[in-house]
């Protein structure tokens, strides 16, 4: 059997688990079914898991225990997230076949709260690129549209939730990799603040920029599950100590009285005026409630694409030497020497973005150009951080589109890498300042969603929330499903 999962939040299953008008095995089963049936279409998904899934189910059915609003759920999980035992490849062809022999932090935080891990999303390869069409085993199709891209790289995960295949996923941030697949499906993404989530497990692309959080139907849902995989943990250096609130305490869908700042450089040049457009209606239903709305300035905005494709790819260029066909994953064969054995290896089990993002970042390391290159990149990432602390000196969320466009056609952009890298212009100034941000539907052009992204200091999830909350309640968009529901 299938399960309709566009007719329940995590609120309704959990009353439904702790009734027994469900069991956690009979609804991870549906699960599985739901992926079968629907997956042909989305591409969703690179891997499933039915044995360890529903060995997992039998067992939380056999303790009887529901206190948790995540025991019993089914989730999908980014292929970047170490799971213990089960393959997890980055979308990659160099790590085929890869079993780690650990849980990432979120994924075990996830089995100590009773979630059940029913497989892994597809993605772009190593996380790099905008659309999912790098992955070396698929590609995945918007929930929307199935000629058009569900954005990237955690499109997989995306795609994962707004078909309805599962109720929640992760995925991770480095430039808007969870904002842009949701806003392309209608979805709501949350990309934590740098350091609120432990990074331990998750394969590196820019350790100073990844994030990893949740794609949820509704705002209520993705607090709910970013409350429970957020927080300290000793093998993170860079995860905070911070106490973790409960996020979803302070949805009252109540914003009078709130600040909201809205930067010019988020409607200029580049966003499609339909897309502006729909956000400038959303805002303006936010002041309807009771918010103040100003705009402001941020204006080194235009840099941060530039600045961004350094420092990550830079980043990149050291956390991928790990892969070198002598430890684990790919190993090329008929190889002369050690060096051979490197090239080749590295060669054919690395795709062409993986590579093109390799040479830039060697390159911006290397001794001649290290100065001219990201030394400047730095510079203006505290520029950046600046232009955003002097905003919420005033204001309490930053509010614009999260995309300047809605989603693009298969293939459309795939072989313009300087074209998709734009595409991101909106969200990586927000990792270059390690800030949170969560992209909420803001509504529809041409058939296809737009999203509405919200900005906010840093630690500070629980007012973006609020904010995310407050206009989703009062436009209801989330009741709108895509064709594919029928399914169910």
């Amino acid at each position: 059997m299938t399960f309709n999962y566009f007719e329940h939040d995590l609120a309704s299953l959990h009353e439904q688990l702790v009734n027994k008008e469900i069991t956690a095995t009979e609804l991870t089963e549906a699960t599985l079914d739901n992926i079968a049936a629907t997956d042909e279409q989305l591409q969703a998904f690179i891997s499933t898991n039915p044995d360890e899934a529903l060995a997992q189910a039998k067992l939380i059915d056999e303790k009887g225990n529901f206190d948790n609003v995540l025991t019993g759920i089914p989730v999908g999980l980014k292929d970047n997230l170490a799971t213990k035992g089960i393959q997890t490849t980055g979308a990659s062809h160099i790590l085929e076949g890869f079993k780690p022999i650990y849980n990432a932090t979120v994924v075990e935080k996830l089995f100590n709260n009773g979630a059940v891990s029913v497989g892994k999303t597809n993605m772009d390869e190593f996380a790099m690129g905008g659309s999912t069409e790098t992955s070396y085993y698929k590609k995945t199709t918007n929930a929307w549209d199935h000629s058009k891209v569900p954005g990237g790289s955690s499109g997989g995960s995306a795609s994962a939730v707004a078909g309805g295949q599962v109720p929640f996923a992760l995925g991770s941030d480095t430039g808007g990799s969870i904002r842009q697949p949701a806003a392309f499906n209608g979805i709501v993404g949350m990309k934590p603040t740098y350091g609120r989530v432990s990074r331990w497990g998750l394969f590196a692309m820019a350790s100073s920029l990844d994030q990893i959080g949740p794609f949820t139907r509704t705002v209520q849902d993705n607090a709910a599950v970013l409350s429970a995989i957020a927080g300290f943990d000793a093998h993170d250096s860079t995860a905070s100590q911070r106490e973790v609130p409960d996020f979803s305490k302070k949805l009252t869908g109540d914003v009078k009285g709130l600040k909201i700042a809205v930067p010019k450089e988020y409607f200029g040049e580049g966003i499609d005026p339909k897309v502006a457009q729909q956000v400038k209606a959303a805002i303006a239903q936010l002041e309807a409630l009771g918010a103040t709305v100003d705009e402001v300035s941020l204006p080194h905005t235009k840099y941060g694409v530039a600045a961004y494709y350094i420092i990550m790819s830079s980043e990149a260029s050291s956390n991928l030497q790990r892969y070198d066909g002598v430890r684990y994953g790919f190993r090329a064969d008929d190889v002369k020497n050690l060096e051979d054995l490197y090239v080749k290896t590295r060669s054919e089990g690395f795709g062409d973005e993986v590579k093109r993002r390799i040479m830039l970042g060697t390159f911006s390391l290397s001794a001649g150009a290290y100065d001219a290159f990201f030394k400047k990149a730095a510079k203006i990432r505290t520029l950046l951080i600046e232009d955003f602390n002097k905003v919420f000196e005033k204001y309490d969320v930053i509010v614009g589109p999260t995309a300047p466009t809605v989603a693009y056609g298969l293939g459309e952009e795939v072989d313009d890498p300087t074209a998709m890298y734009l595409a991101d212009v909106l969200t990586i100034p927000v990792n270059l300042a390690g800030l949170p941000g969560l992209s909420v539907n803001a509504g529809f052009v041409d058939g296809l969603p737009v999203g509405l992204q919200i900005i906010g200091k840093p630690f500070d999830e629980q007012t973006v929330y609020q904010t995310g909350y407050a206009y989703e309640q009062a436009s209801h968009l989330f009741d709108q499903q895509p064709d594919i529901a029928t399914k169910y």
